[in-house]
């Protein structure tokens, strides 16, 4: 009977991101999609979520817009983030075959900085996705874990988790942690600060998607680098003239 019952239940982690959620099933990252949802402005439905909603992004016309339904690493809207969710879990090939939708023992990171509220948000969300059992766990615990730290020493340990909205830092030991602070300047900063740069150095306007592009392909914290990436050729729109443009060699 216990082996039937596990047989219903499958246990899957989640990283519910400000720019991509991660599903785990099996030991293995079964799902990696941006969290984006295209919404039908006129009747309010989903149309495209994940990678098909972020192919649409800064190209729909007036009656689509395309939203994160996370900011800062917490639900901003409920209802996008529960269909996201929803549809992300049901795309797992390997539940996606079976003849019936089993139970689902979750465990799902969330930010330190979370208030109780949102904690419930997170919580219920999952619980209307068939999730029966459902576990919170913070991200610089889980980020400490996956890397092999072992939290239950008494020694001091710091993470420094930088997502997409809110970079995590937190001192852990003897299995809790000390100290946490989430500050809301993260990944996504970073892109529009290309953004910027590219608008004012260049004159050139891009999109968040070749921004993210240069960041992953030349991005550095430092200027000072012992091999330092070579100069990147990006296309985009001339704000004198308007016409599309291609600068060459936009440095790191």
């Amino acid at each position: 009977m216990k082996n039937f019952m596990g047989f219903l239940t499958e246990e899957i982690a989640i990283d519910l991101g400000t720019a991509n959620t991660l599903i785990i099933h099996n030991d293995k990252v079964v799902v990696d999609s941006p969290s984006i949802v295209a919404i039908d402005r006129t009747t309010g439905k989903i149309i495209a979520i994940g990678n098909e909603a972020s192919m649409m992004q800064g190209k729909t016309h007036e009656n689509i817009k395309t939203i994160r339904p996370l900011k800062d690493g917490v639900i901003a809207d409920f209802n996008a983030s529960e269909q996201m969710i929803n549809t992300l879990i049901k795309s797992i090939p390997t539940l996606k075959n079976r003849f019936f939708t089993p139970s689902l023992r979750i465990v799902i990171c969330i930010p330190s900085g979370i208030t109780e509220v949102e904690m419930r948000a997170v919580k219920e969300s999952a619980e209307r996705v068939n999730g029966k059992e459902v576990y919170l766990i913070h991200e610089p615990m889980a980020a400490a874990i996956g890397i092999g730290i072992d939290i239950m020493q008494p020694k001091g340990n710091m993470i420094v988790d930088i997502g997409g909205g809110t970079t995590e830092i937190a001192v852990i030991a003897l299995s809790g942690i000390v100290c946490d602070k989430s500050v809301k300047i993260a990944g996504d900063v970073f892109t529009n600060d290309i953004i910027n740069f590219m608008r004012s150095k260049h004159n050139l306007y891009i999109g968040e998607r070749t921004a993210e592009k240069i960041k992953i392909m030349i991005g550095a914290v430092i200027e000072d680098l012992e091999n330092p990436p070579e100069d990147m050729s990006v296309q985009g729109r001339d704000l004198v003239t308007g016409k599309p443009k291609q600068d060459h060699g936009i440095l790191h």
